[in-house]
């Protein structure tokens, strides 16, 4: 008698194998939430070989820059005509920051703000001018800019009208629109304090002039303290060239201040003692209070922080009682280090302290979680979960409410906003962006 095995009969053990598997994976689930009880014992991605597995990949020169899975099509940055020009150039694409994993913005789901469409700028070609109250003037080529010690900073960057659609209340149900004008990489470039160091620099300088090399020209006073604490001209992004939406070659980067004062495709820095009341510092980027009068020369962005997960974009409608889910977020802070995060589920009445994730860097992005219990009553009398975060740095700021920030700054202005968010969950898991008003 043969006693090798038939095929079919290999088959039809391995089918038994997998039957008996999966009944005792769902035994082993019922007593956890963690995950839902889904598994099948005939599921066929189990039980037949998957369609991958039985060709050959694409070989290692097909894409010389590597591409995202075609599966991910939809994590890209989005626009709206609400906030561009007609034509696109003076506009914003905002980060999937739903969709983010960690501290790091992929390069190419950077946001990107531009105030005359992007700029493509010949390397060979591209001069930067530092002068005015120096010792010593200078005009750089990239070679020659590059020669200088170079360091590698994470920071996030933030458009100061970043949830400024919402001081009357949210316009966009969406985490991507609401909080999208940010994103956070690592920076390589040379602080512009040791370039000094060579130049000298006089004793009544007090104001720096950025300027770039766009068809906008765009223009911002900088403190000298701040250039001489961690301003940076920055060529590296996330260990490759800017990308040109991102002003290659050459960008100013103040971290943890006003996206705008960030001055992309940088050709000039002039140092002088009074401030230079360019355009976008005095027309725009300038904040109105109740009383008609604007505040100008603020920069740094306030300490701030978002729900990521649940949001409109990543509901809990295949959730329900007893399940175990993680709720995500971000903190960041211009003024210093996110030291804590709270949580509410009540729209701010009460709160219960979060995890801070992963690296916690200053001026930096800072992951936040919750591992939360679907209640009994999640499902019943509508009952919904109001969720909202609260954060602290380590400069003593902590997360205002609406009701004290437009205490202080109405609601006329556009910039500056960091006031508590909240979110409602539905009874059936949808999620709607809200505000709760005293």
């Amino acid at each position: 008698m043969d006693n090798k095995k038939s095929n079919h009969e290999i088959d039809v053990n391995k089918r038994d194998f997998f039957r008996k598997t999966a009944a005792l994976s769902v035994t082993a689930l019922a007593g956890t939430s963690l995950l839902s009880s889904n598994a099948r014992a005939d599921d066929p991605a189990i039980m037949h070989h998957v369609p991958w597995g039985q060709k050959w990949g694409d070989p290692v020169t097909k894409n010389r820059y590597g591409i995202p899975s075609a599966y991910e099509h939809n994590v890209t940055r989005r626009n709206t005509k609400l906030l561009a020009s007609g034509n696109y150039r003076a506009s914003i694409a905002v980060t999937p920051i739903h969709e983010s994993m960690g501290i790091i913005t992929p390069n190419g789901l950077f946001f990107s703000r531009s105030h005359g469409g992007v700029a493509h700028v010949d390397p060979n070609q591209y001069r930067l001018m530092i002068h005015g109250l120096v010792e010593k003037p200078i005009v750089l080529t990239l070679e020659q800019l590059k020669k200088y010690p170079s360091v590698t900073r994470t920071h996030f960057i933030e458009c100061p009208a970043n949830g400024g659609q919402e001081w009357r209340g949210p316009q966009f149900n969406s985490v991507q629109f609401a909080k999208g004008f940010m994103s956070s990489a690592e920076w390589t470039g040379v602080y512009i304090k040791t370039i000094l160091e060579d130049l000298g620099l006089k004793p009544d300088a007090r104001w720096m002039l950025a300027e770039g090399s766009d068809n906008s020209e765009m223009g911002r006073t900088v403190p000298v303290e701040k250039v001489l604490d961690d301003a940076m001209i920055v060529w590296g992004q996330n260990g490759e060239a800017l990308r040109p939406e991102q002003g290659y070659p050459v960008r100013l980067l103040l971290p943890g201040w006003e996206g705008n004062l960030c001055v992309k495709w940088l050709k000039r820095l002039e140092f002088a003692s009074e401030p230079w009341y360019c355009k976008e510092e005095t027309s725009k980027y300038t904040a109105l209070k109740p009383s008609g009068k604007a505040i100008q020369h603020f920069y740094a962005n306030e300490v701030n922080s978002t729900v990521t997960s649940p949001s409109p974009e990543i509901p809990w409608t295949n959730l329900k009682e007893g399940d175990i889910v993680e709720i995500e977020g971000l903190a960041w802070s211009g003024m210093g280090t996110i030291t804590g995060v709270d949580i509410s589920f009540d729209g701010g009445n009460s709160y219960v302290p979060a995890s801070l994730k992963g690296l916690v860097l200053p001026k930096s992005w800072t992951r936040w979680s919750y591992m939360y219990t679907i209640p009994k009553d999640f499902q019943i009398n509508g009952k919904q979960i109001i969720l909202a975060s609260r954060a602290m740095d380590d400069a003593g700021y902590i997360q205002p409410t609406v009701d004290e920030e437009t205490a202080i700054m109405g609601v006329e202005s556009v910039y500056h906003r960091n006031g508590i968010e909240t979110w409602e969950v539905t009874a059936t898991g949808e999620v709607n962006h809200v505000q709760l008003r005293s």
